[in-house]
């Protein structure tokens, strides 16, 4: 029983080598054969986002500009976009509120304190924990540049918990996609 099972089992290894090497076989009477292999391979959407800088240094605010409530603007970084289709930059922060603080006096300032656009003299938009598009493509590009401006807000309130000494830092996400 034993022996049948493996005549059998090498009869059916032997015919499948036999089915496959004659698929890649090739005989011709005229002294030329010719086989053909097709090469194929599936490209998906490629992008890639190039940031100048991973860190930006917000002006710090002097008692003129918390005694006046003024907004303070600062270039942030420039991008290179490339993408093989249509694409999209968007903007966020990390945090859902508030900025992070460091200090021991209990800072606490809203993340729409800080603003954005790209220009410097653009119109800005409070940023927020919610995607926004920074700017699109409807293109494929090999290196479309951009650039993010900040503004950030100090209230007029020398005792607002968002003016309080310390460290305020806002991670922001940048997400480029080619949908």
């Amino acid at each position: 029983m034993n022996a049948t099972r493996s005549l059998l089992a090498a009869v059916v290894l032997g015919t499948a080598i036999v089915a496959s090497n004659a698929n890649a076989q090739c005989s011709g009477n005229a002294g030329t054969c010719n086989t053909i292999n097709t090469a194929s391979v599936t490209v998906g959407a490629l992008v890639k986002l190039g940031m100048t800088t991973t860190a930006t240094a917000l002006t710090n605010p002097t008692a003129d500009d918390v005694d006046a409530g003024n907004v303070l603007s600062d270039a942030g970084p420039s991008f290179t976009i490339k993408a093989n289709r249509s694409w999209t930059l968007k903007i966020k922060s990390q945090n859902a509120t508030n900025w992070t603080y460091a200090g021991s006096n209990a800072g606490v300032k809203p993340i729409s304190d800080l603003s954005w656009s790209t220009a410097s003299g653009g119109t800005y938009a409070a940023i927020s924990a919610t995607d926004a598009t920074f700017t699109s493509g409807a293109a494929a590009s090999n290196g479309t540049a951009a650039q993010a401006f900040f503004k950030t807000s100090w209230l007029s309130d020398f005792t607002s918990a968002s003016n309080a000494p310390g460290t305020y830092s806002l991670p922001i996400v940048f997400t480029l996609t080619a949908p």
